[in-house]
């Protein structure tokens, strides 16, 4: 039975996808989890010093150790990287690669790892691959890291390039990613749902408005986010209610001073499906750029699993659910096709059953297959 160490962001965090498949792999395989290394250079803003100041602090507290979440669930043994976050030198490079071998190799020995599956989610760990005797090495790549916010592009392209010709496999969520890479071992592995958590019935939070029907929006409240787009709907729709759940990270000063929209502020992600089952229409309202073409967002399949009508601007991901969700078409208005996707609401059987199919615990057994068929034919070629 194959072990696996795992280059991802900090664990716990909220679940991504890579955290999503690793939870169910760890019912049977035993995992190092290594937390974010980091996708750029800090700058001399509050926020990175802040976020430096974090790091440092797990890195030389006890945590700097291995050690297991103190929950009843399996937990992986986490480690809290000591790197310099400065990847465009080869010197620093080499220097957080000998530091990071040596928590990881020490880890490795305190659990009996043998045979390893090297698992990378971000292009700055590049310099693991080949240096843990692993058995196979696999690439997730679940954004396009080249348009992706808040990335340094230029350290990172290269980065990602080299790490997509060193790894046995490539896994990506959507087929405009697919096309980035060169390595003929390039699947694409769509996002899966927690479907029980999102299709089983919660209760009305008290926070929700109450005159008038609602669409919603959880989720980073970034500049991918159409904020015109929802003034005008916002406007438009004026009986109508517009929630927001998620950390504000771009300028919303139009819509919040409409008197129907409303900033619930982030929630724990086994909340949202009380918010979300509750709504009238969920809504995607994306802007066209490149991140968003690559995009396969996580709360596509978790509105359907709901139950809840969606409203989308149109982008690749969302127009393999065509049949069962109102994606805008080209000089329709928004607020449109809202309306549109409210008179869907006596579908919602059809949307749960649509996804109920591509839970995250069915990813991670076809996940499971792949590994193995992996590490049989790595052990025929020794």
């Amino acid at each position: 039975m194959a072990d696996l160490i795992v280059f991802g962001e900090d664990w716990g965090g909220l679940p991504s996808s890579t955290q999503h498949l690793i939870s169910h792999l760890m019912k049977k395989h035993r995992v190092i989890w290594v937390n974010s290394i980091g996708m750029r250079s800090p700058r001399p803003s509050l926020r990175d010093f802040k976020r430096l100041f974090l790091k440092a602090l797990a890195m030389f507290k006890g945590s700097s150790k291995t050690k297991r979440h103190a929950s009843e669930q399996v937990s992986p043994v986490i480690i809290n990287p000591k790197v310099l976050p400065f990847y465009g030198s080869s010197l620093i490079r080499r220097f957080n690669k000998r530091l990071l071998l040596k928590d990881i190799n020490k880890a490795i020995e305190q659990q009996g790892f043998e045979d390893i599956v090297l698992w990378v989610s971000l292009p700055t760990a590049v310099d693991m691959v080949g240096s843990l005797n692993e058995q196979v090495s696999i690439y997730y790549c679940g954004d396009d890291f080249d348009a992706l916010d808040g990335v340094d592009h230029a350290m990172i392209k290269p980065l990602e390039q080299t790490l997509s010709e060193k790894v046995d496999l490539i896994l990506v969520v959507s087929k405009t990613l697919a096309r980035k890479f060169n390595n003929p071992n390039t699947i694409i592995f769509p996002h899966g749902v927690d479907y029980p958590l999102f299709s089983t019935p919660a209760s009305r939070p008290d926070d929700l408005p109450t005159n008038g029907p609602i669409a919603g929006f959880y989720g980073s409240i970034s500049a991918w986010v159409d904020t015109e787009l929802l003034v005008q709907s916002a406007i438009a729709l004026p009986s109508w209610q517009f929630v927001f759940i998620g950390d504000v990270k771009t300028d919303v000063s139009s819509l919040q001073v409409l008197p129907n929209v409303h900033f619930l502020g982030s929630k724990p992600h086994d909340q949202l499906p009380s918010y979300v089952q509750h709504w009238n229409v969920a809504m995607l309202p994306f802007r066209h750029n490149r991140q968003i073409e690559a995009c396969n967002p996580l709360k596509l399949r978790e509105y359907l699993a709901s139950g809840t009508p969606v409203a989308s601007t149109p982008f690749p991901a969302v127009r393999e659910y065509d049949n069962i969700v109102a994606i805008q078409s080209p000089k329709e208005s928004f607020s449109r096709v809202i309306l549109r996707a409210d008179k869907q609401r006596e579908e919602k059987a059809v949307r749960q059953e649509t996804v109920s199919k591509e839970s995250w615990q069915h990813r991670a057994v076809q996940l499971e297959a792949l590994i193995d068929h992996l590490s049989g034919k790595k052990n025929t070629h020794h």
